[in-house]
């Protein structure tokens, strides 16, 4: 059975900074290409930073230079380091990896609030 099970969200101040983990079980985590994604209220979910199971990254541009992608194959763990948070990143942020197919965690709110 595969889960993906994200953490680290919570509620932070402007400039502050979060580590989002997403821990993978039940997948080949070093086959997968893996990302995550968020959606606030009444908006599509969108993609904020990719990792390919080569280690090449990309990102939104409203979070380049922001944030960081990173993954530990030996740990299954993907992470996504925010920093510099802004109110406009609040949202409810999901993991995703994709191989054959695509797998979703349930998601980890982050908001960002003074």
């Amino acid at each position: 059975q595969v889960q993906l099970v994200e953490s680290g969200g919570g509620l932070v101040q402007p400039g502050g900074s979060l580590r989002l983990s997403c821990a993978a079980s039940g997948i080949s985590f070093s086959l997968y290409n893996m990302g995550w994604y968020r959606q606030a209220p009444g908006q599509q979910r969108e993609l904020v930073a990719v990792i390919t199971r080569g280690g090449s990254t990309n990102y939104a541009d409203s979070v380049k230079g922001r944030f960081t992608i990173s993954r530990d194959n030996a740990k299954n763990t993907m992470y996504l380091q925010m920093n510099s948070l802004k109110p406009e990143d609040t949202a409810v942020y999901y993991c995703q990896a994709t191989f054959a197919k695509a797998y979703w965690g349930q998601g980890t709110q982050v908001t960002v609030s003074s």
